[in-house]
């Protein structure tokens, strides 16, 4: 059974209740982590870390900051300069279409958030992960089920990630248009199932994947 969450439990934006939590305990350095890109057909995932500085006044300063699934292109390109400027460390880590193909899409999305955070110049005392875990990771951390809605690390960090993957989508998109993926982002459009069709597969399809196969098969 999936899990779920009680939507009363989702606050209007992303708080620090988690972070000031952790800080509370003495944990300076609490790190949020998301990823992007994980339902595409087409194209890496991605993982950003985000740390953010131990003050309550970073709510502020980042007030906008909300999953980036509800922002806008323009939104999260604004507020993603102020996410890198505010930060006390952020990195990304990506996993490529061989390594998702080979490992699956779930350890290959735990991999781009391990290298996340083989990038950070800080290390985190506790990681804050949107429903996920890192068994590979000795560093302590928090699943929340919805977390880049609730906890402010972690919607920047699905900022930060959503905006490195549309751009390196967009420069993939220079090299072969005919996927159209500077406009779908490698997701399973129709327009992108059709020129799969037409086309084939390229080399950062997931031909592993079962839309992929399908609309393979149908071809």
């Amino acid at each position: 059974m999936a899990r779920r969450i009680d939507p009363s439990l989702i606050p209007p934006a992303p708080t620090l209740e988690y972070e000031c939590a952790l800080w509370d305990q003495g944990i300076e350095h609490v790190a949020g982590l998301d990823e992007a890109g994980r339902g595409a057909l087409a194209g890496p995932v991605f993982a950003a870390a985000v740390v953010l500085p131990a003050k309550r006044g970073i709510a502020e300063e980042l007030h906008g900051v909300r999953d980036s699934k509800q922002m806008s292109a323009n939104q999260r390109q604004f507020w993603q300069a102020r996410i890198r400027s505010a930060a006390g460390a952020w990195a990304i880590g990506s996993a490529d279409s061989r390594e998702i193909d080979q490992i699956g899409i779930l350890p290959a999305t735990r991999l781009a958030c391990l290298r996340a955070l083989e990038a950070l110049d800080i290390s985190p005392g506790h990681l804050l992960i949107d429903a996920l875990l890192l068994h590979d990771s000795h560093l302590p951390q928090t699943s929340l089920l919805k977390g880049d809605a609730r906890a402010l690390s972690i919607a920047a960090a699905s900022v930060l990630a959503k905006v490195f993957r549309d751009d390196e989508m967009r420069r993939m998109h220079r090299a072969r248009p005919r996927y159209g993926w500077a406009q779908n982002k490698g997701y399973g459009t129709v327009a992108h199932r059709r020129a799969l069709q037409s086309h084939g597969p390229s080399p950062h399809h997931r031909v592993t994947f079962a839309p992929l196969r399908e609309t393979l098969k149908s071809a």
